[in-house]
Parts: structure tokens; sequence; C-alpha cells
């Protein structure tokens, strides 16, 4: 079956099981702070479909559709990550900064695992590129405008993620907020001499 598969493929995977990580630690932080997280994670599966569990790719994947299966589970991770953090704030909007927490630990989790520390804006941004779903490759959702030795700049030329929070009701711009979090926490966890920044809707990478 792995002679169906390619390296995008795992990469993919890698970056849906890093979405359905800080899934679990949010579902984690409802339980310990008595929230209906058991009927939260039960709507999210019976409405978006069920995580991957960190099952090997091989055995779950459906090989004569490989594009569309990926896809899918692309949009179930992140329509179930919508709802739970819609369903969260809708008990207590105050609740946003225990959130926030979340996404910055798991920032530095992912930095912990990346192996190395790269030494060039570019290669930063390539590893923050590993961690962070933001659709398929031939979405084309990020372009880089701007590099050199110092400073990596990029624009996100569509937002695919609104459709799956206007699905569930949700606003958008709660998922940004959490995902500057965990992207600053990244890239000083990876390499302190760097810093992420985002300013008029431009990403940068920059060398202190």
């Amino acid at each position: 079956m792995s002679l169906f598969l390619g390296k995008i493929h795992y990469w993919l995977y890698h970056k849906i099981i890093w979405s359905e990580k800080t899934e679990e630690e949010i579902v984690r932080w409802a339980e310990d702070h008595n929230l209906p997280a058991e009927d939260w994670v039960r709507q999210g599966i019976e409405k978006y479909g069920a995580p991957t569990e960190e099952k090997p790719l091989e055995e779950v994947i459906d090989t004569s559709n490989i594009h569309g299966w990926l896809q899918e589970r692309i949009k179930s991770a992140e329509l179930r990550q919508a709802a739970l953090i819609t369903l969260t704030l809708a008990e207590d909007p105050d609740f946003k900064k225990d959130l926030l927490e979340i996404y910055k630990k798991q920032g530095e989790a992912a930095a912990l695992e990346y192996g190395s520390q790269p030494d060039s804006p570019e290669g930063m941004y390539q590893a923050f590129n590993d961690f962070v779903l933001e659709g398929m490759p031939c979405d084309r959702v990020n372009e880089a405008i701007f590099e050199d030795s110092n400073e990596y700049v990029w624009k996100t030329n569509t937002c695919i993620h609104t459709p799956y929070w206007d699905e569930v009701k949700g606003d958008v711009n709660h998922f940004y907020d959490l995902r500057e979090a965990w992207a600053e926490a990244f890239i000083k966890k990876l390499n302190p001499e760097f810093t992420y920044e985002k300013t008029d809707g431009e990403h940068r990478i920059v060398k202190s």
C-alpha cells in the first residue's frame, strides 16, 4: 500500500495529526473545567467525522482516492476544532485566555519535536509550514513576497478557514488569534534569534 504514497502525503498527514493534538488538549482542558467535553466530542464525531488517532497512514488512507481522503481529513479536523472552540467560548468568552495558553504550549511542543534549529528566515518558515494546517498544496494559500538573510515575508491569498467557522456559526477571528499565539511560541522556541510578526495582512519571520 505504501507504494501509492509519497512524501507529501505523509507531510500532510503529520499536519493533520498536529491539529488533532491541539484538539485533544482543548478537550482535556474542558474536562478539567467541568465542561461537557464528552458531549462535545461525541457531537463533533457525529457531525464531522472521527479523528485519525495517530494511526499509521498506511492503515487508514483510501489509496484509491488519496487526495480526496486527505482533503476530507483536513475538513474534518478543521470543523471539529472550530466547533469545539466555539462551544467553549459560548460557555464563557474569558476562556479564550486559557485557549491562547493551550495554543502557545502546542507551538512550543511542536518546536521541540522538530529536532533541528534552522538558522535562516526561510528555514524557519519551512519548519513553520511543516506543522500549520493550511489546506492542500493545490490551494496555494500562502505566497512569499520578500526574503533575505534577515527576513522572510509572506501573504495569505485566500482564507480557507472561514467556511468551516461559518458552518459551526463561529467567528474565524478566534482562529487567527489562536494561531498567532501558536506561531509566536513556535518560532521563539525553535530558535530564539527569530521572531514572528503579523502586520497589515503580511506575515514576517525576522532575525533579531
